[in-house]
């Protein structure tokens, strides 16, 4: 799939004039950002089966970056700066292109970049109160059905809120879980809030009650979802009576059609 698209990338920021900076920060002004800086760029590319969209996202905050590439709507690369390299974030069986070298070494070069940009962003907004956007809507569910004792994925997908990003922790019985779970980097929606999953892999056993809970600075107090196992027994005991009653409704019905030709004769 790769080999089809562009072998490059470009990232172009031009913030050198004062009339784009300018511009940039009556854009902000508007839209009243006031933690995290955006520095968004699109590059098309054109392969024989169709057209595919790749955007580069580079923000920052006082405590937290973000350097991400996107390729319709999916991950394939983003800056770990706690770890301190780029992820390839690329299925094992895809083409890895070879133009991620030197990517992380780039995305911290960014990092710079954009928080001397949000300090002139900071002293021009300082009169803007911080806007706050809770998220409106938290879900759970499963990847997969769910086949008791068969490894499955639990998701916990949070979407609408300002700024990123929110904290996801997991539970098992009201005891918090650490193994097997996972968060994505959040993604920017069309209307400029956030949108972050985490993942919980578990093996479904009958009674077993999970629970994802979201935190965010514009929550009053957490947002919990509960997702419950049913129990084998609980599913198996209707199907049953259903069986039973048919068979003896099929039965008696056998038995009526006898007695009535065994009359006639």
């Amino acid at each position: 799939m790769w080999s089809l698209f562009c072998d490059w990338l470009m990232f172009v920021y031009e913030l050198a004039d004062i009339q784009r900076v300018t511009e940039l920060l009556l854009m902000m002004i508007k839209m009243k950002v006031w933690v995290l800086l955006l520095v968004l760029s699109s590059v098309l590319c054109v392969s024989t089966d169709g057209l595919y969209e790749m955007n580069s996202i580079s923000g920052c905050s006082d405590t937290v970056g973000e350097d991400v590439l996107i390729l319709d709507d999916e991950v394939v690369w983003y800056a770990d700066f706690n770890k301190q390299k780029g992820v390839d974030s690329l299925p094992a069986f895809a083409d890895h292109p070879h133009w991620q070298e030197g990517m992380y070494e780039e995305a911290v070069a960014n990092q710079q970049i954009c928080r001397q940009n949000l300090k002139v962003a900071r002293s021009a907004m300082k009169d803007f109160p911080k806007e706050l956007d809770a998220p409106d809507s938290v879900e759970i569910y499963t990847i997969v059905n769910v086949e008791i004792g068969v490894q499955n994925t639990l998701i916990c997908h949070v979407t609408g809120f300002y700024p990123a990003p929110v904290n996801v922790t997991w539970s098992k019985n009201t005891k918090k879980v650490v193994e097997g779970t996972s968060i994505t980097v959040p993604l920017s929606n069309k209307d400029g809030s956030f949108s972050q999953t985490s993942k919980l892999d578990f093996v479904p056993k009958g009674g077993d009650l999970y629970a994802c809970t979201v935190e965010h600075v514009a929550l009053t107090q957490p947002v919990t979802k509960i997702y419950e196992v049913e129990d084998v027994e609980s599913i198996l005991g209707p199907a049953i009576f259903c069986g039973v009653g048919l068979t003896v409704g099929v039965l008696g019905v056998a038995a009526g059609i006898y007695l009535f030709i065994r009359g006639r004769k």
